[in-house]
């Protein structure tokens, strides 16, 4: 029995150790918003947090997250009001929308790292997220609108 927890909710899963954390997030705990890209670790679509940490959840077992939390696209802001969520829709970053969830869940830990990013930031920690849009000019304008709201906000 695998246990962790998924967006703050404890869940005991009865697969083997080695089935890769996107299928158990998806067909185990019923959550779709992560999505499978290359099955490779490539492409990013598939990236969740694990322990506040992004990784890329086709490549890796649920055995390796025992004990630990796990945050998808869904429990970023159950609402849809992370600061990212917005900058998202307000830059009108998505074009087919496929790849956003991953690009989103990796902007996030980019801005724990780097609250203001330079272009340079953006492009070294989103670098591994690929958009088959080429949507990458609004992305990094939603990650500078989204620094900036946060910033905001912590001076309010």
């Amino acid at each position: 029995m695998n246990k962790f927890t998924v967006n703050g909710r404890a869940v005991a899963i009865d697969v083997p150790v080695d089935t890769p954390l996107l299928w158990v997030i998806r067909d185990e705990v019923g959550l779709k918003g992560t999505k499978f890209g290359c099955g490779i670790g490539m492409c990013g679509a598939c990236t969740v947090h694990v322990d506040g940490r992004a990784i890329r959840s086709c490549i890796t077992p649920v055995g390796a997250v025992e004990a630990g939390a796990v945050t998808t696209i869904e429990g970023l802001a159950p609402d849809g009001r992370h600061p990212l969520q917005k900058a998202w829709i307000a830059a009108q970053a998505p074009q087919c929308g496929y790849c956003q969830s991953g690009q989103i869940m990796q902007a996030a830990t980019l801005l724990k790292d780097y609250p203001q990013p330079t272009d340079a930031n953006i492009d070294a920690v989103m670098s591994g997220n690929l958009c088959r849009c080429m949507a990458y000019i609004r992305i990094r304008k939603a990650i500078k609108q989204a620094a900036a709201d946060i910033e905001g906000a912590s001076h309010a």
